[in-house]
């Protein structure tokens, strides 16, 4: 992996995705399971049932469940473990958007649930396989973080800070008998030269989501391994803080965006492979519009807007890198868009933990980042999240779309939400993100696609 989980493994509390790469699915189970294509399976839910207005959920649970500490599954863990997530003190990250809707949970008997929406939410099954919605149990959720006990085919091993992580097969999983590894160790390397030095030396196996597209082909020539290029729900943008002058001024963003040609920074920084896109939506999510024309690569109208909205040039600010390559390298290549028309960016490169401390909490001029978690137009209807859009016509419609069940009415407001965010500048975006598996020959079940950011350490064998 690239990225060390931050600041712990209990994804029910912090927001990096690096902790659903190592736990979800393998350590923690949810009620469902998003698979590599996106369909919604059962998982700690063997069914559901909906009502006809879309706000009662009926779950029956898989019986004979039990924790890694022998404790046994049931409704009273799901119960706990949403109403954790809804409490006034929770850090969850889908908050907001899952937990809040939920009005009230009734457990009838040991195996069922009753989850009472306040209003409909047509995407909530797939809203309850993402890592943030995973089972924990009463008396361990409290040291999840550092010591992860959930129902999953592996079980937490070690954790060399700033090296590795170690899992070890669940021998007394429900269906431990498909489980091929008995160990699997996860190791973080941010250096896409480090990356290829890995893989080459046999250091490591597989890199789900390699960080050198550059050296691509280098591993298809080489009869050792094999290399698949997919796609995820990252969302490459660049982020202005509304809540600092000059980016409160819409023309501004404008004209940010308008000083950025996506193409360079695809191929400079992603060697070709990524698709450009003008909002908050990838080309494989339902009801994609795509809205590049609506921002396209202009200097000239760039500086006209930076003039119109009185800035003094040059403009000085600070353009804050996390690790991957994507921001590091495109990073570079935005400073120096970005100077052509008068706006000089002082690169700092953070490392992860500092940029959830940092630009996370809002603190940050210009940040270049892949926001991946799916369906999340959500987090701009929150003026509290970390770069401090806050419009009241979002909020309108987001809340209708919300609302809405009818499936032509949801994609035409998904239609809507992107053009309003596109309108209104509130992120300069870039590309969608790419995902390029590498791994050695022989190793069966590697993600080539990532939907959710996971990896389904069950379904890995040599061959």
């Amino acid at each position: 992996m690239t990225l060390e989980p931050a600041p712990g493994l209990d994804p029910t509390v912090a927001s990096a995705a690096a902790i659903g790469e190592v736990v979800h699915t393998s350590v923690f189970e949810g009620l469902t399971k998003i698979g590599m294509d996106g369909r919604v399976s059962p998982l700690l839910a063997e069914s559901w049932g909906i009502d006809p207005d879309g706000k009662v959920y009926a779950f029956k649970l898989r019986r004979g469940v039990k924790f890694h500490d022998g404790e046994d599954f049931d409704a009273s863990d799901v119960k706990f473990s949403f109403e954790r997530a809804k409490a006034a003190d929770s850090t969850n990250k889908a908050k907001k958007a899952v937990f809040d809707n939920i009005a009230r949970i009734e457990t009838p008997d040991r195996y069922t649930v009753i989850v009472v929406l306040n209003q409909p939410d047509a995407n909530f099954p797939f809203r309850l396989g993402e890592a943030t919605a995973v089972i924990l149990d009463p008396k361990s959720a409290a040291s999840a973080a550092s010591r992860p006990v959930g129902t999953g085919p592996y079980r937490f091993g070690s954790w060399t800070k700033g090296s590795s992580i170690t899992l070890l097969k669940n021998e007394a999983w429900r269906e431990a008998g498909r489980v091929a590894l008995k160990r699997v160790t996860y190791r973080f390397i941010a250096d896409p030269a480090a990356q290829v030095a890995a893989l080459l030396a046999g250091d490591i196996d597989a890199m789900p989501r390699f960080g050198a597209p550059q050296n691509l082909e280098q591993f298809r020539r080489d009869p050792r391994f094999q290399v698949v290029v997919g796609g995820t729900e990252g969302k490459t943008l660049l982020a202005m803080n509304h809540r600092r002058k000059p980016f409160d001024d819409v023309r501004v963003r404008r004209a940010v965006a308008a000083a950025l040609d996506r193409r360079a920074i695809i191929d400079g920084a992603m060697e070709g492979h990524g698709t450009p896109i003008g909002s908050h939506l990838v080309p494989s999510d339902a009801g994609y519009v795509d809205l590049t024309g609506k921002s396209p690569h202009d200097p000239q109208r760039a500086r006209a807007l930076l003039k119109e909205a009185g800035v003094a040039l040059p403009l000085q600010v600070t353009l804050s890198l996390p690790p991957p390559q994507y921001a590091r390298k495109g990073g570079e290549i935005v400073a120096a868009q970005l100077a052509q028309v008068g706006i000089v960016a002082k690169i700092e490169n953070v490392e992860w933990a500092q940029w959830l401390a940092g630009p996370f909490k809002g603190q940050f001029d210009l940040t270049l980042i892949s926001h991946v978690e799916p369906l999340d137009l959500d987090r701009y209807a929150d003026p509290a999240y970390y770069h401090g859009y806050d419009s009241a016509a979002y909020r309108t419609l987001y809340a209708k779309f919300a609302a809405t069940t009818e499936p032509r009415l949801r994609l035409a407001l998904i239609g809507d939400l992107q053009r309003q965010l596109a309108d209104d500048a509130a992120s300069a975006w870039l590309f969608q993100l790419p995902q390029f598996a590498v791994s050695r020959k022989g190793l069966v079940g590697v993600w080539s696609s990532s939907p959710v950011f996971a990896n389904d350490l069950a379904a890995l064998r040599w061959q």
